[in-house]
């Protein structure tokens, strides 16, 4: 480093449970912040700092990426990278920050590659590809003029129709179509949550550990995360009440806990609706995989309970069907329905009128039902298959939690070991992880693995992935 930037960026620790691209991140932005670092200093190279740090060139790109995406410096070409010219530093809004994810890859948590083991993946070989492009092709032959215009800001009124009489059925939600709003997705879908009804300063309960990019995206509006530890029966309510009492809004994940799996006890979910009623707050309900549970009937959806109007239903089709086709939708309590139509005319997703087209008729036709119960067979083999195949291998050196439902296993190893340096292998190796680590708000937890059992589709196979594993630990 320069000595200026080594006088002013205190060293990096080998010990710390942050990665060494967050500890450079977090240096230079405290040093911005606190004006020890000005506008138009320049900065050292990647290069030069590779060099003087002894780290890989990906971990230094990292932070310095990270920082020029939040407008801290700028790459200038042969002029070096400076701090950016006319920057007002100030001292990081306290909201939750994004948690390290590895020292050579920061997961993306919606990663685009498949991988084994990759999390958030459905299985892609049991999609029935046929019958979707055959519905594609009748829509794209019959399109009419007003199909070419751009789709109403809720969604198609047939795919709303048919996403309400699912959720009757499957969900126990007594909701009408003019409750659902077609959404490209969860993030779209809290983004839209978050402008309609919090502002800058406003506390939310998260689950902790939880879904990363929740609290990523909440902290990129201002709103601060109050990480609300989870126990063997979901978010621990007493606890929000002590921590945030008049927090405006929780979001939580109750039929099976991302990541630990657990499902929302009645106990809990009506101390929940309670603290919501009281409070005038808000219960963001995340329903990403509660078609997928293995040792009873799915359980009834959180909103199924919601005599006050104070929670808001968010599901995906990406799970169930295919992350590609980025598609989810929302169920709004009555009286928001309003409000919620001047946000969407605003910050609408526009999902193409023929994915919603092909989508209303897949459902129309029976295929979603029939493709959710073939699934729910596969993945109870496929989870079978895989805790039989990684423990041929790894024997006692394994300890594999497997929850009720979900798409995911936990794996925990004998002995001293790190997860996040497992991580950075398995990617390197050509695998998929995920620390559980990277999915806590504050403190460690337990050392901890997550990986996807979706796409291993026999017993030989997991065990051929467990010997890689073994290698590599």
């Amino acid at each position: 480093m320069s000595s200026r930037t080594n006088s002013t960026i205190r060293p990096l620790d080998p010990r710390a449970t942050e990665s060494y691209y967050r500890q450079i991140y977090d240096r230079f932005r405290d040093a911005i912040a606190s004006g020890v670092l000005k506008p138009g200093d320049r900065i050292p190279s990647a290069r030069a700092l590779t060099q003087e740090l002894g780290l890989s060139r990906g971990t230094i790109d990292t932070a310095y990426s990270l920082l020029a995406a939040e407008g801290y410096i700028e790459a200038r070409g042969q002029a070096g990278t400076v701090v950016t010219p006319g920057l007002k530093p100030r001292a990081p809004v306290a909201v939750v920050p994004p948690r390290a994810r590895g020292d050579t890859v920061a997961p993306s948590f919606r990663a685009d590659s498949i991988l084994p083991f990759q999390m958030g993946l459905p299985a892609l070989d049991m999609f029935p590809r046929k019958i979707w492009a055959r519905l594609g092709a009748r829509h794209a032959r019959s399109m009419q003029p007003a199909d070419m215009a751009n789709p109403p800001a809720f969604g198609l009124p047939g795919l709303r129709a048919q996403i309400a009489t699912y959720l009757r059925v499957s969900r126990g939600i007594d909701c009408s179509s003019e409750q659902v709003v077609v959404t490209a997705g969860y993030r779209h879908a809290l983004g839209l949550i978050a402008r309609a009804l919090l502002k800058e300063g406003d506390r939310v309960w998260l689950e902790n550990p939880g879904y990363p990019p929740t609290r990523d995206l909440l902290g990129q509006w201002g709103v601060a995360g109050v990480p609300v530890p989870v126990d063997h029966e979901g978010i621990v309510v007493a606890e929000g009440l002590r921590l945030a009492p008049t927090a405006r809004m929780a979001v939580v994940t109750p039929a099976h806990q991302s990541p630990l799996g657990v499902s929302l006890s009645l106990p809990r979910r009506l101390a929940l609706l309670d603290w919501a009623a009281d409070a005038g707050a808000w219960i963001v309900e995340d329903d990403y995989d509660g078609e997928y549970r293995y040792v009873s009937r799915p359980l009834p959806a959180l909103k199924s309970l919601d005599g006050e109007g104070r929670v808001l239903y968010a599901g995906t089709f990406s799970k169930v069907l295919f992350p590609g086709i980025r598609l989810g939708y929302l169920v709004l309590p009555e009286a928001q329905v309003q409000r919620f139509a001047e946000v969407f005319h605003t910050f609408a997703g526009d999902t193409p009128w023929l994915t919603q087209a092909i989508a209303a008729a897949f459902v129309a036709e029976g295929h979603f039902a029939r493709h959710i119960q073939k699934m729910r067979r596969c993945y109870a083999e496929r989870r079978e298959a895989t805790i039989g195949g990684l423990k041929d291998v790894l024997g006692d050196r394994l300890r594999i939690d497997s929850p009720p439902g979900g798409m995911h296993l936990i794996l925990r190893f004998e002995g001293r070991w790190s997860p996040e340096q497992l991580v950075a292998r398995m990617r390197e190796d050509g695998l998929y992880g995920e620390a559980m680590a990277d999915w806590m708000v504050e403190g460690e937890g337990m050392p901890a693995l997550l990986v996807s059992f979706t796409n291993i589709a026999s017993r030989a196979r997991a065990a051929e992935l467990g010997t890689r594993l073994a290698r590599l630990l």
